[in-house]
C-alpha cells in the first residue's frame, strides 16, 4: 500500500478485504506531543535511604502498547527515561493468562493465586497486601485508578474475595484495610445493601469522608478520604476525560509526601487494558500517553527528594498488538491486535530511584512485592 500502486495482487482477497475494512480504526496519528522530563539520576540505583514507594500499574500494558505510544509522541517517553528494566512472568496458579485479579493479587500479595481470586491465595487464604504493610509501618497510603474501585486491580490492595464479581463484598472490605486515601469509580458497587448496610456506611463510620466529584475530592485534606466520582469522570481519553491521572497523582503527593514516614501509592492506568478488549488502537495509544504524563510527574517527585522508588509494571498485556508500520517522525501508528482478550507474553518492569537496579532481570510477577516489601518494612 505505502508504494501506491493501482492494483494489488493476492490469493488471500478476503482478508485483505477486512484488513482495508479496519484501517480507519487501526491507524492513530498524534497531535498532541507531550514534553518528557529528563531525569537526574542523583538517588537512581544508589544504596539511599527509601522513604516513599510508587508502584504504577498500565493494565494490560505491553512492550508493544508501550512502542506505540513512543511511536506516536515522536520518539519520546518518560517511561523510556528509566534505566533499570527486567522482565515480569505473569502467568497464573491455575492458568497459562492471567486476568487482573490474579495478576494484581501476585503483585499486592506476593503470590500466585487462580484467576478471578482477589487478594487470597489459591486456597482462599486472605493474603496482606503491599498497602496495608506500609499503613502498619506508618506510612501514609493511596490506592489511585482511573477506573472502577472495586475492579480487580485496586481491589487486590485492599480485599480478600475468591471472585472479581463479588463487588458489593470487595467494596465493604475497604473500610477494614487502613489505607488513607482511594480514588476511583463504581459509586454504585459502593452504595449497594449487604448485611443490612453499605460499604459507604462502613467507611464513614470508621472516619473516612466520602466524596462524590473529583473536584470536591481534590478540595479534601481528610487525612482517611475515599473519592467515588461518576462513571463519565474516568471516561476514556479518547471520550473527553481531562487529567484525571495527573491531577490525583498531584493530589495523593501533595497531601501524603508530608508525613516523615513517607507513603506507599497503588496508581492504575486502567483503560489500556480496556483498549485492548476493544481492539481500538487509539483509545490504547491514548490512554498510554496519558498514564506516560504521570510517570513524568512521578519521576520529578522523585528527583525533589532522593528517596522515592517508583516501580512501573503491567499485570499482563492485552490485545496480542502488533505494530504494522509507523512513523516516529509524523507520530503515526498502525497496528492490529490477535485478540480480545488477555495474551501470556511477560511484561516490562521500570524502575527508578535508590535500590531500583532490584527489578533487573526475568522474574515473576510476586517477585515484585517481594523486592517492594523488604523496603516498606525497613
Amino acid at each position: 500500500m505505502n508504494l501506491h500502486v493501482d492494483l494489488i495482487g493476492t490469493d488471500a482477497v478476503e482478508s485483505l478485504g477486512n484488513f482495508i475494512k479496519d484501517l480507519a480504526k487501526n491507524i492513530y496519528i498524534n497531535k498532541e506531543i507531550h514534553k518528557t522530563y529528563q531525569p537526574t539520576y542523583q538517588s537512581d540505583g544508589k544504596n539511599g535511604k527509601i522513604k516513599n514507594v510508587i508502584l504504577l500499574i498500565g493494565d494490560g500494558m505491553g512492550l508493544t502498547q508501550i512502542y506505540s505510544a513512543f511511536t506516536a509522541n515522536q520518539g519520546q517517553l518518560n517511561l523510556f527515561k528509566m534505566r533499570n528494566i527486567g522482565v515480569s512472568v505473569t502467568n497464573a496458579a491455575d492458568t497459562y493468562i492471567t486476568d487482573s485479579a490474579a495478576g494484581g493479587t501476585a503483585m499486592a500479595g506476593g503470590q500466585k493465586t487462580n484467576n478471578r481470586a482477589i487478594g487470597v491465595d489459591s486456597t482462599e487464604k486472605p493474603l496482606k497486601s503491599l498497602a496495608v504493610y506500609a499503613a502498619e509501618e506508618g506510612k501514609k497510603t493511596a490506592v489511585i485508578s482511573v477506573g472502577d474501585l472495586a475492579d480487580a486491580t485496586p481491589a487486590a490492595f485492599y480485599a480478600h474475595q475468591p471472585d472479581r464479581s463479588m463487588e458489593p463484598q470487595i467494596a465493604q472490605d475497604m473500610h477494614a484495610s487502613g489505607i488513607n486515601m482511594f480514588l476511583g469509580s463504581g459509586i454504585s458497587n459502593f452504595k449497594k445493601t449487604l448485611n443490612g448496610t453499605t460499604a459507604v456506611e462502613l467507611l464513614e463510620k470508621k472516619g473516612y469522608t466520602v466524596t462524590y466529584t473529583f473536584e470536591d475530592f481534590k478540595k479534601s485534606n481528610a487525612d482517611k478520604l475515599v473519592g467515588l466520582v461518576p462513571d463519565n469522570e474516568t471516561r476514556p481519553k479518547i471520550e473527553g476525560r481531562g487529567e484525571f491521572l495527573t491531577e490525583a497523582f498531584l493530589k495523593a503527593t501533595q497531601q501524603l509526601a508530608k508525613d516523615p514516614k513517607g507513603l506507599f501509592m497503588m496508581l492504575e492506568g486502567a483503560q489500556i487494558d480496556y483498549g485492548g478488549h476493544r481492539n481500538n488502537v487509539s483509545q490504547v495509544i491514548t490512554e498510554n500517553l496519558d498514564f506516560d504524563k504521570v510517570i513524568g510527574k512521578a519521576l520529578e517527585f522523585a528527583d525533589s527528594n532522593g528517596e522515592t522508588l517508583i516501580v512501573v509494571t503491567a499485570d499482563h498485556e492485552t490485545g496480542g498488538l502488533t505494530l504494522l508500520d509507523g512513523d516516529i517522525q509524523s507520530g503515526y501508528v498502525l497496528g492490529e491486535f490477535s485478540t480480545n482478550d488477555h495474551t501470556a507474553v511477560p511484561v516490562p518492569v521500570f524502575a527508578y530511584g535508590p535500590h531500583s537496579d532490584d527489578f533487573r532481570g526475568v522474574y515473576a510477577n510476586t517477585e515484585i512485592f517481594k523486592r517492594l516489601l523488604k523496603y516498606i518494612k525497613k
